[in-house]
């Protein structure tokens, strides 16, 4: 079986819509078939890596924790968007993970690199 190298873009914030826990479950979905997976923040999608997150206050279920766990699952590979951290008053320190910031120079490398992309 051919490994592919699947690259997931998440652009969008992590509570206010089902794409960040959707992204979150077909990236444990592709890591159990032993694909090469790689996770990209851009854009709103970099609040899915801040810590200190409470959600329980709109009522809902703070998953955040569960990419504490990607390592697990041999998905090790978590990048963000610089200029969305920046634009955003964030920098590497406010995430709850270990990420590569990258420039936008960067992220077009990362794009041509993956077989394929999923956008969230």
């Amino acid at each position: 079986m051919e490994i592919k190298k699947f690259l997931y873009l998440n652009r969008r914030a992590p509570y206010g819509s089902g794409y960040a826990q959707e992204s979150l479950d077909v990236v444990l979905i592709g890591a159990a078939f032993d694909q090469d997976i790689s996770l990209l923040f851009l854009d709103d999608g970099v609040f899915q890596l801040k810590g200190g997150q409470d959600p329980a206050d709109i009522d809902l279920k703070d998953f955040s924790p569960a990419y504490c766990a990607l390592d697990m699952y041999d998905v090790e590979k978590l990048y963000v968007s610089g200029e969305s951290l920046a634009a955003r008053g964030l920098s590497g320190k406010d995430l709850l993970v270990k990420a590569e910031v990258l420039n936008d120079a960067q992220i077009r490398d990362l794009l041509d690199e993956h077989d394929v992309i999923f956008s969230f």
